[in-house]
This record gives structure tokens, C-alpha cells and sequence, in this order.
């Protein structure tokens, strides 16, 4: 089982603009060549903030243009967020709040033995990642740069944390970087539960 962080940003480190617009990712593939297909399979589990949930309650018919579905998640679903959102039809939504280690618990074992897709937003990620949960970063990045925007991963991670383990072309408009999460001590121990404060 691995946690897992699975997004597209543009050349310059961004995975939205400042209105939250993802126009410019749509025009640079088809979602079923990309390594998606394989990649939800394997998904037990999903977070996301409440940013990227507003933004997928918005563009539902843009969604379903490209996954088929307004909704194209069987999974159950932690939304993060301190607001009070609308709640999708149908869908396995749970809203949570506060630290997300309690809730990974939760999550790992409705997983079931399969992985856990950190959906965004960056900072979010960055949570996962602080609180030592955070197993791999999968980056699709696009042929284009936006200038200004929501960023990546909005954390500073000096070497040798993140390891290459493969890059992937995908098309000519995106280049697919997978990372492992190689965990320091203090990562380990708060994942362990000794030092770690609630």
C-alpha cells in the first residue's frame, strides 16, 4: 500500500492557475493514454482539498467529458475542508478536517490493501508529506508554463529525498516523473507515533 501524490503542472510548477482554471491541461492529451487507466485501478482511497472538490462540482460536465463520469470515482473520498460544500449524489464523501494523520488511519483501512491518490491541491500533498505519510509523488509535466498560479508542492524537499524511479514520455506535450519518498528519522518516528502530538 503507498500513499501516493498523482498530478499534472505546467513546465514553470503549477497545477492551476490563480482562478483555479485547468484549461490549459486538457489540450496537451487524452486522459486514457496517459498512465491513469492503470493508475486508478490500483486506488483504494482518495483525499482532496476543498478547492479541488468546488473545482470538480463546477466543471462536472467537463469531468465527464473526459473520465465519462461527473463523478468518476467508486472509491470513498475525504474532502478537507473547514466549510460547509455541497455533498455529490451517489458519491462516497466524507468531510474532515484538522490533521491528516488521523485520518490516513481511516483511510488505509478502507483502502483495503491498495494505495491512497493525495488528489490535491500542493499544499495538501505537502501535509501528507510533512506528517511522514507521503510514499511517492507520480508528476505529469506539460509542455507549457503559465507564469503565476496555485504551485506544485509548495514545500522545500533538498536531496536526496525525492528518488527518481522512472520518467515516461507520454505524447509530445507531457513528460510523467515518478518519485519515491525516501523517509528521514523524524518522519519515521512521527509515523510510528512517538513524538508525534495530536
Amino acid at each position: 500500500m503507498k500513499t501516493q501524490y498523482y498530478t499534472a503542472t505546467s513546465l514553470d510548477g503549477f497545477i492551476a492557475t490563480e482562478d483555479d482554471s485547468l484549461d490549459w491541461l486538457f489540450s496537451l492529451g487524452d486522459l486514457n493514454d496517459s498512465s491513469y487507466p492503470a493508475f486508478i485501478a490500483e486506488i483504494g482511497a482518495l483525499a482532496m482539498g476543498s478547492t479541488t472538490y468546488e473545482w470538480m462540482i463546477r466543471n462536472a460536465d467537463r469531468v465527464a467529458a473526459e473520465t465519462g463520469s461527473s463523478w468518476p470515482y467508486t472509491q470513498p473520498v475525504w474532502v478537507f475542508t473547514s466549510r460547509r460544500l455541497p455533498v455529490i449524489e451517489g458519491a462516497d464523501i466524507r468531510f474532515v478536517k484538522g490533521d491528516v494523520h488521523q485520518v490516513h488511519n481511516e483511510m488505509r483501512a478502507a483502502a483495503e490493501g491498495k494505495n491512497i491518490w493525495i488528489v490535491g491541491g500542493g499544499d495538501l500533498a505537502g501535509q501528507f508529506y510533512d506528517a511522514g505519510l507521503l510514499d511517492e509523488l507520480i508528476i505529469q509535466i506539460g509542455s507549457v508554463t503559465l507564469g503565476s498560479g496555485k504551485q506544485l508542492f509548495p514545500r522545500r524537499v533538498l536531496s536526496p529525498t525525492l528518488r527518481l524511479l522512472s520518467v515516461r514520455q507520454i505524447g509530445t506535450g507531457m513528460a510523467e516523473l515518478r518519485y519515491e519518498v525516501a523517509k528521514c528519522d523524524r518522519q519515521i518516528r512521527r509515523q510510528s507515533g512517538s513524538g508525534f502530538q495530536q
